[in-house]
């Protein structure tokens, strides 16, 4: 089949995924007792992006269940990219369920053997997971204690090790550079566009796309 019609096919299945993503969302965020927002890129934010980066994955990834399978996390990625942004809030009904995937993709023989996910001994994924979120962590402690207010919150700690767990080494480290990259970008355009230096943004948004650019450099 040809790739670039495969790509619109996905596309249009990344575009129903992110619909979906956004309904998700706003459930959750009812249960977490907040209003869900009604700006434009809060409704069509997800199905947008998931549609354009599920085009670039199947032009880029020929294995099926491979892309099937990372395009899953993408959508775990994509709702935190928005849900962040919109509340400042990772949540841990959505991190809980995506770490154990994550983890059942890296431990288990069978995916390993059969659709080649991961090219790294089991343990890999674990260990990384567990240092990037203590290294979050001593960020944040250590942000708090210099700035006397919340550096990373809890919901960052959760996402690096989410992304350890997904990416495995040296991958993780790449994602959170990219990750941080991107946030700096961010932080310029909140101290232009506000015109001063107060105010906080959310940096799990960034650090989400950091890993959605390292998980399609993945052998």
């Amino acid at each position: 089949m040809n790739p670039y019609l495969v790509a619109v096919l996905w596309a249009i299945v990344g575009a129903a995924g992110g619909s979906l993503v956004r309904w998700g969302s706003v459930r959750l965020a009812r249960l977490e007792e907040l209003e869900p927002g009604a700006k434009w890129w809060q409704r069509y934010g997800p199905p947008v992006l998931s549609a354009a980066v599920f085009a670039v994955y199947a032009l880029q990834i020929t294995s099926v269940p491979l892309l099937l399978v990372r395009s899953i996390f993408v959508l775990v990625l994509v709702q935190v990219i928005f849900f962040d942004f919109e509340h400042h809030l990772i949540l841990d009904r959505v991190m809980f369920p995506a770490m154990v995937l994550a983890l059942l993709v890296s431990i288990s023989p069978l995916i390993i053997s059969r659709l080649g996910l991961w090219q790294q001994p089991w343990w890999v994924g674990i260990a990384v997971g567990v240092g990037a979120g203590m290294l979050f962590l001593l960020l944040g402690v250590a942000g708090s204690a210099l700035f006397k207010a919340e550096a990373l919150g809890f919901g960052d700690v959760k996402l690096a090790l989410f992304m350890g767990l997904l990416l495995g080494w040296p991958y993780t480290v790449t994602a959170l550079f990219y990750g941080v990259l991107l946030a700096a970008v961010g932080a310029i355009a909140f101290i232009v566009t506000h015109r001063s230096m107060k105010g906080t943004i959310a940096y799990g948004p960034y650090l989400a796309a950091g890993a959605i650019l390292m998980l399609l450099q993945l052998p």
